[in-house]
């Protein structure tokens, strides 16, 4: 049984709820050669009837020629163990490359991937309709390729808003699209052969980013393109 511990349904327009959110300033390429600027322009980012949306534009902005927006809840909301739920629309077009995940909270301490990642949803324009699901650790991760790891296509993923969840307890991961389970991946299948870094604390990203080692080229005719949200529920065990 879970009990909700927080959640944002984004009723107030404007700002994404600060006590919440944290908008990202920045536009180094985050170790993957992205081409976006993150901004915190009410153009890149808002609240309004009820939906967050994030939306990526082609501009000329400092030194990139793409903008876009990233929320993370570092600081103000952390995660260890329990059920989150985002109920996201994706952005479709080559170059779009949305994401739902987390990162432990030492990685200040040290470092990634020994912080660990967790994805619950990524998504490559370049590949409509498949989704990915990760887990990332200092011996398991995308830069040696041996990361547990499923990529699914699910037609119709694109059109409309769909839930995208996941049970995080001690033993395992559970991954789920519209309350229908994905895959699972249980730590006894990991260690000892691998580290486990998700017995502590992380926090929530979303993003949309552009373009990339992963994102690849740009198709400039799609913009703008948003990634929207409806809802943000996280719970925990109530027993």
């Amino acid at each position: 049984m879970y009990k909700l511990v927080w959640e944002d349904t984004f009723q107030k327009p404007g700002r994404p709820n600060e006590e919440l959110w944290n908008i990202e300033v920045a536009g180094h390429g985050f170790g993957n050669n992205e081409q976006q600027f993150y901004t915190d322009r009410f153009k890149n980012v808002n609240v309004q009837d009820g939906i967050l949306s994030i939306v990526a534009r082609q501009e000329k902005f400092e030194h990139r020629n793409y903008t876009s927006a990233k929320l993370t809840t570092r600081h103000k909301k952390h995660i260890q163990y329990g059920r989150i739920e985002v109920m996201a629309k994706l952005p479709t077009g080559k170059g779009t490359w949305p994401a739902i995940w987390f990162l432990g909270t030492n990685i200040d301490e040290v470092g990634w991937p020994a912080c660990g990642e967790i994805d619950l949803m990524e998504h490559v324009g370049h590949n409509p309709e498949q989704i990915h699901f990760s887990l990332h650790s200092r011996t398991n991760h995308h830069l040696i390729g041996n990361q547990p790891t499923l990529a699914l296509k699910i037609p119709g993923i694109l059109n409309g808003f769909h839930e995208y969840a996941v049970d995080w307890s001690e033993q395992s991961f559970i991954f789920y699209i519209d309350k229908k389970e994905i895959v699972r991946f249980n730590k006894k299948d990991y260690i000892p052969k691998a580290e486990w870094p998700f017995d502590q604390p992380f926090y929530l990203i979303l993003n949309l980013a552009i373009g990339g080692t992963w994102g690849g080229p740009i198709d400039d005719k799609i913009f703008p393109m948003t990634m929207q949200f409806q809802y943000v529920k996280v719970y925990e065990r109530s027993v």
